[in-house]
């Protein structure tokens, strides 16, 4: 059982490390790429809500679900027809999730009944937030990229660490398995 948890971190760190570097090496590859999979959820989705459409006995929700597969579709052949355009629509999208949730995160830093540190790390995490959420709004062309590129950051560390942990955990259990 170890043995196989050891290789399945193993692998998971060599494909989070090879993420990072595709990443990290070609980013607008990987906007794309995050472009092309929005694109088939938007038409799976479309799918999804014509079928159950046509699964309901009921007139109106089949009308709502045809028109949510027409606006999924549309948004669809918008990612393919022009993908620079939706990288940085998704891009503001990110950028004003960051910003309320920085909002949020900053409030709660003077609404919180805890302690001095973590009232000022809820108030350090919010201003990081909603100073990200305005960098992205304010150049969501350069934001898609720099996104991208910490993406692979996150990937290669990520990998990294599997790594280390199979090797933990491949050490481990070395000892169980020679005195068996």
């Amino acid at each position: 059982m170890f043995r196989s948890s050891a290789t399945s971190l193993l692998w998971r760190g060599l494909l989070g490390i090879a993420i990072g570097v595709i990443a990290i090496a070609w980013p607008n590859v990987t906007v794309g790429a995050v472009v092309f999979i929005f694109a088939v959820a938007v038409f799976t989705d479309a799918i999804i809500q014509v079928t159950r459409a046509f699964n309901s006995d009921a007139v109106g929700p089949a009308v709502g679900r045809v028109l949510l597969a027409l606006v999924d579709v549309a948004a669809g052949v918008v990612a393919i027809a022009w993908p620079g355009i939706t990288a940085e629509v998704l891009t503001i999208w990110i950028g004003i999730w960051a910003f309320v949730t920085g909002v949020g995160e900053f409030a709660m830093a003077f609404s919180s009944g805890g302690t001095a540190a973590s009232r000022f790390m809820l108030g350090l995490t919010g201003l990081i937030s909603i100073a990200l959420g305005v960098v992205l709004v304010v150049r969501p062309d350069v934001g898609a990229v720099s996104l991208a590129q910490v993406f692979g950051l996150f990937s290669f560390a990520y990998g990294i660490a599997n790594l280390i942990l199979a090797l933990s955990v491949r050490q481990s259990t070395a000892p169980q398995e020679a005195a068996t």
